[in-house]
C-alpha cells in the first residue's frame, strides 16, 4: 500500500514518517539545514504479513504544491496530518480539496504534536479537523492523537495502516505498463534510474518501453519494487527502474514524462475533460483562462476551452478541453489538478474524457454526443454508446484502446463481448455496429441502382465516384469488398455495378464498332487520332465519336484527351510500363520524356497520356514530374475488353478472411487516395 502525506508545512508530517519507519524522508542537504521538506521523499516499512508500505511525503509550503501534486498520483492510502497546536490551516485546506479532487477516498488524519497541548485544546482540534472533512472524501475517517517526539499513539497508528494494507482491495495489473516518472537520477556504475508508482499494467527486467510523450525507447535493465529488488513489478507499487538504450543520458528522462509500453504512447496537447471548479472561487472560469495543469507528475501551462456554457460557476462542473501548451501523456480516466496561471491557488481538478481531442468542431452536437459516451461507465459501455452514434466513418478502434489504455486481449475480448463489426482501413481499424454496417451496404446498392436507372449505358461507378455520391470515407472500401465476396456487386476493370446491370451496344452501334475496334487494337500502345482514324475509313465522325464514348462509359474504351481512344488492355499496360518506370528512376519519378523514349507513344500523345493517368488517380503530378499514388493494376485491371456487347469479365480481387468480422481490402484505401 502506497500511503501519501499531506498538511501545512511544519505539522510534522516528515516526523511522523520517520517515527513510523525509522528513515527520515528528507533527503536534500537544505532540507536538512532548514528543516522543512523541499521535495518528495520516500521511505518504507515492511510488514510482518510479508508485504511493505511505501510513505511518499510531500512538501507541505504553498510555494511547493507542485511538488506535493508530483507524488499523489497512485496513493492508495491519504495520511493527513494536522498539528494540535495550530489546527486546520490554509496548505492544510488545500492540500485536502486536492485529495478530494483526486478522487483519493481512503484515509486517515494524524493529530501530531499532542504533546504541546492539553487535552482541552486537543479535544477542540479534534473538532475543527471532523468539521473540515465533513464535506470531503475522507468525512469519517479515523483521528489517532500523536506525538512523534514522545511516541504517543504511534503504536496505534502503525497498527491501522497496517490493517488498512490488509484490507485493501486486490489490484489486477490491467493494462499496458504505464509510470509516471517522479525522480530521475544517475547512479555511478549502474546509470540511469527512474523511479514513480505504477499506474497500470506491469513490468519486468527486460522489457522494451518508451519515454513518453517524446517517444524515446528505453529498455528495462533491472527492477526495485517497494525498495526491494525485483524481478517484476505491477500496478500500485513503488518502482525504480535501471533504463539503458541508445545512449540515454539522465537529462533525457526528466519529471513528468511517462515510461509505458509503447501501445500506452501518447503524446497529448488537447484533452477533453471534465473539470470542476472548487466552491471557494471568488468568480467563474472564464473561456480561454490561463492556468497550470498537473497530471500524474507533470505541470504543464494550457487554455481553458468551454465545450458547453459561457463559464463554470464556482461549486460546478463542465466538460473544457484543456489547451496544453506542450505534449504531455494522458489517457482515459486520469485525474489532474488546475493551478491559476501564478501557480498560487488550486482552482479545481478533473477527469480527462479524450486525450486526443479535436481543434475543430469541438462545441458540435455530435462532438458533445461522443464525450457523452465516453462518460457512460466502463470502456464496454462507453464503446457501446459510440456505436449506436452511427458515425459515419465509425469508430477507431486504436483511438479507443489507446485511450483506455486496453491491451489486445483485453481490445479482443471486449470484441467478443459485443457484437461489432471492424475492417481494416488503411493504418486503422474501424467499428461498426452490425446494423450499422447493413444499412451502409444497402446504401451502396441503392446508389448503384439508381445510377444504373439514370445512365443505362453506363459500366457502374468507379469507387471514387462511389465515394463522392455516398460521403462515406474509410470503410467504402470494405463495404465494396464484402458486397463483391456476397455477390451484392460485381466488379468490371475499375468499375462498381450491380451483378444483374450489363450494358449494351444496340445493333447499329455493334456494327459501326466493329469497323473502328480493329484498327485501334492494331495501333496498340500508339492509337491515331481519332479524327485521322474515321476520315480515312469514310466514317461519321459525329456518329462514331458518339458510340466510342458510350463504349467509355461502358468501361470498354478510354478517352485520353480530346484527340486518342485507347483500349483497356493497352491502358493496362502503358500504366504497368509507367510504373516499372517510375520504380527505376532514382527520383522515383516518372517524365514524359521516359515515358515516351520507353512506350514509342508519340509526342502528341504523351503528355494527354500522362494527364489521364492524373485524373484516374494513378499519378500525381509534382515539380520534376509524376509520382505513383496507386498500384496500376488496381486502377487498371487488365480483363477481355474486346467484347462490348457486354461487360469486361474481369476478376474480382478480395482477400482472405482475417479472423471474425475482418476484410482484407481489395481496393486502394482511403489514405492511398489522399
Amino acid at each position: 500500500m502506497i500511503i501519501g502525506t499531506a498538511g501545512h508545512i511544519d505539522h510534522g508530517k516528515t516526523s511522523l514518517v520517520k517515527a513510523l519507519t525509522g528513515v527520515d524522508a528528507d533527503r536534500l542537504k537544505e532540507e536538512k539545514a532548514r528543516g522543512i521538506t523541499l521535495d518528495l521523499g520516500f521511505a518504507y516499512k515492511p510488514l510482518d504479513s510479508g508485504g511493505v508500505l511505501g510513505f511518499v511525503d510531500v512538501p507541505g509550503h504553498e510555494k511547493l504544491v507542485h511538488n506535493m501534486l508530483a507524488g499523489a498520483t497512485g496513493i492508495d492510502h491519504v495520511l493527513l496530518v494536522v498539528a494540535a497546536d495550530d489546527g486546520p490551516m490554509p496548505q492544510t485546506r488545500e492540500h485536502l480539496a486536492i485529495v478530494d479532487l483526486l478522487g483519493l477516498a481512503r484515509g486517515v488524519v494524524a493529530l501530531t504534536k499532542c504533546d504541546l497541548v492539553d487535552a482541552a485544546r486537543a479535544a477542540e482540534a479534534t473538532r475543527e479537523v471532523e468539521t473540515l472533512l465533513a464535506e470531503s472524501t475522507l468525512a469519517g475517517a479515523p483521528l489517532f492523537a500523536v506525538s512523534s517526539r514522545t511516541g504517543e499513539g504511534i503504536a496505534e497508528l502503525d497498527r491501522h495502516l497496517a490493517q488498512a494494507a490488509a484490507a485493501l482491495p486486490a489490484i489486477h495489473a490491467h493494462g499496458n505498463f504505464r509510470m509516471p516518472v517522479d525522480r530521475s537520477f544517475t547512479l555511478s556504475g549502474i546509470g540511469t534510474v527512474v523511479t514513480g508508482t505504477i499506474a497500470a499494467g506491469r513490468v519486468a527486467v527486460g522489457d522494451r518501453l518508451v519515454v513518453s510523450p517524446r517517444g524515446l525507447q528505453v529498455r528495462v535493465r533491472s527492477v526495485h519494487a517497494q525498495n526491494r529488488e525485483a524481478q517484476e513489478a505491477h500496478v500500485g507499487q513503488r518502482c525504480a527502474l535501471n533504463l539503458t538504450g541508445g545512449g540515454l543520458e539522465k537529462s533525457d528522462v526528466r519529471r513528468g514524462d511517462w515510461i509505458v509500453a509503447a501501445a500506452a504512447h501518447a503524446a497529448c496537447e488537447r484533452i477533453d475533460t471534465r473539470l470542476s471548479l472548487l466552491a471557494g472561487e471568488a468568480r467563474p472560469l472564464a473561456h480561454w483562462t490561463p492556468v497550470h495543469v498537473h497530471l500524474g507528475a507533470s505541470d504543464v501551462g494550457a487554455r481553458v476551452a468551454l465545450l458547453e456554457g459561457e463559464s463554470v460557476a464556482p461549486g460546478t462542473n463542465a466538460r473544457v478541453q484543456l489547451v496544453l501548451e506542450r505534449p504531455i501523456g494522458a489517457l482515459h480516466g486520469d485525474r489532474f489538478i488546475v493551478r491559476d496561471q501564478s501557480a498560487r491557488r488550486t482552482l479545481g481538478g478533473g477527469v480527462v474524457l479524450d486525450p486526443f481531442a479535436p481543434a475543430r468542431g469541438r462545441r458540435k452536437p455530435q462532438r458533445l454526443a461522443v464525450l457523452d459516451a465516453l462518460e457512460a461507465g466502463g470502456c464496454e459501455a462507453s464503446l457501446a454508446r459510440l456505436l449506436a452514434l452511427d458515425q459515419p466513418g465509425g469508430i477507431d478502434l486504436q483511438w479507443f484502446a489507446t485511450s483506455w489504455n486496453l491491451t489486445h486481449d483485453e481490445l479482443g475480448a471486449l470484441a467478443r463481448a459485443m457484437p461489432f463489426r471492424s475492417v481494416s482501413g488503411g493504418a486503422r481499424t474501424l467499428a461498426f455496429a452490425p446494423a450499422q454496417w447493413t444499412a451502409l451496404e444497402a446504401r451502396v446498392v441503392q446508389t448503384l441502382g439508381a445510377h444504373h436507372a439514370q445512365a443505362v449505358d453506363s459500366p457502374g461507378l468507379t469507387l471514387d465516384q462511389l465515394q463522392r455520391a455516398l460521403h462515406v470515407l474509410p470503410p467504402l472500401d470494405a463495404l465494396c469488398a464484402g458486397l463483391i465476396g456476397a455477390g451484392s456487386v460485381a466488379k468490371s476493370g475499375p468499375y462498381l455495378r450491380l451483378p444483374d446491370h450489363t450494358p449494351r451496344l444496340s445493333d447499329a452501334e455493334q456494327t459501326l464498332w466493329q469497323k473502328v475496334q480493329p484498327w485501334l487494337d492494331l495501333a496498340g500502345l500508339s492509337p491515331p487520332k481519332i479524327a485521322e482514324l474515321l476520315r480515312d475509313r469514310n466514317l461519321n465522325q459525329a456518329q462514331a465519336i458518339a458510340v466510342l464514348q458510350k463504349l467509355c462509359r461502358m468501361g470498354e474504351l478510354y478517352a485520353v484527351g480530346r484527340d486518342y481512344f485507347v483500349l483497356p488492355r493497352h491502358i493496362a499496360e502503358l500504366a504497368a510500363c509507367a510504373q516499372a518506370l517510375a520504380a527505376q528512376s532514382p527520383e522515383r519519378l516518372l517524365t514524359v520524356g521516359r515515358l515516351r523514349e520507353a512506350t514509342g507513344v508519340s509526342r502528341h500523345l504523351s503528355l494527354p497520356l500522362l494527364e489521364f493517368f492524373d485524373r484516374a488517380g494513378l499519378t500525381m503530378r509534382v515539380k520534376d514530374g509524376r509520382r505513383m499514388r496507386r498500384d496500376a493494376r488496381d486502377v487498371f485491371e487488365q480483363g477481355g475488353g474486346s467484347s462490348p456487347g457486354g461487360a469486361s469479365g474481369l476478376q474480382n480481387r478480395v482477400g482472405p478472411q482475417a479472423g471474425p468480422g475482418w476484410v482484407r481490402l481489395p481496393l486502394s484505401s482511403a489514405v492511398d487516395r489522399a
